[in-house]
């Protein structure tokens, strides 16, 4: 038998490569979060004033942006904190509940963007039906559910990270805790079926919410195109343009972070691939759903603008 010295800290180096830079990075970062921030909670706020927008679809962007707003809060903050500090020690309990409080949020995400796309299937493909399957009750089951689906998945995953033994080296190369460096970190025999299953967990609800969006959308395009007015192809196309933007971004750099092949990584690579996907992501959501919907950009100015420019309207 070994004798290992059980880890109880960890510290987080991730931006350590880059010391002339941290600065730059903070207050990028930092403005990028705030605009996250600010425009999630307009987006809530919005949706929550205007009646007309107390749509299924709306409902789900909430949930939506509820989601981004805890994701990034779990996640961006600390990562703000440690670029400004030369303490960036992170405790064995607060790692965990990183892990845990930016995971659940995060498969939320991807199950509720799978629901959003079945919303639209719904709306597309059987619109003399899409009160009774999208009524308020099941619009709420459905929201519940994939609120439950990332608090499984994120109790899954923690629980079987933290359940390893970690030993020697207590450097996470990474910016928080993500399931790869802690794992590098981890010793004993259960390590490579820990990885193995964690990473089935991870790939199978991805991919599982992805084939169910991309099928989805081989109904909605089949409907689409038997509409025999160009007018009539390009209005139903434009409900789903922002739900299918943000499907192309989310799942795009969530694949560079889970579908990237093994091999040996840089520390700024993973860095700067890490980025996109915590910091970049959140950030363009609200921009697309903002720009791309134009009832919701109407109820804004409305709600907001007209407060404070009267005569704008």
């Amino acid at each position: 038998m070994l004798n290992y010295t059980s880890v109880t800290e960890f510290i987080l180096i991730g931006f350590s490569t880059f010391p002339h830079l941290q600065l730059m990075f903070f207050l990028l970062f930092l403005l990028m979060y705030l605009f996250t921030l600010l425009g999630n909670l307009l987006i809530v706020a919005t949706v929550w004033k205007e009646r007309s927008l107390h749509t299924p679809m709306y409902l789900f962007l909430c949930a939506l942006s509820i989601s981004e707003v805890l994701y990034t809060f779990a996640i961006i903050q600390r990562m703000l904190a440690d670029l400004l500090s030369t303490d960036c020690s992170i405790s064995f309990a607060a790692c965990a509940s990183q892990m845990f409080f930016s995971f659940r949020p995060g498969f939320t995400h991807s199950f509720l963007l799978t629901v959003m796309g079945y919303d639209r299937y719904v709306a597309i493909c059987h619109p003399l039906r899409y009160n009774t399957l999208m009524s308020p009750r099941g619009c709420t089951c459905l929201v519940a559910w994939s609120w439950a689906g990332g608090l499984v998945v994120g109790l899954v995953v923690t629980s079987a990270i933290f359940h390893l033994t970690f030993c020697g080296s207590n450097e996470i190369h990474y910016f928080g805790c993500h399931v790869p460096p802690l794992l590098k970190l981890a010793c004993g025999t259960e390590v490579q079926v820990v990885a193995m299953g964690v990473g089935l967990v991870c790939i199978a609800a991805l991919l599982g919410c992805g084939l169910l969006i991309v099928l989805s959308y081989a109904f909605i395009v089949a409907t689409i195109l038997r509409i025999p007015s160009a007018e009539g192809r390009h209005k139903a196309f434009s409900t789903c343009a922002s739900h299918l933007t943000v499907v192309v971004v989310h799942y795009g750099f969530a694949s560079v972070i889970y579908l990237k092949p093994k091999g040996p990584q840089s520390l700024e690579g993973d860095t700067l691939m890490g980025i996109t996907y915590t910091v970049l992501t959140p950030f363009l959501s609200p921009i697309i759903f903002s720009l791309r919907n134009k009832e919701l950009k109407i109820a804004m100015k409305k709600t907001f603008l007209s407060k404070l420019y009267p005569s704008s309207l």
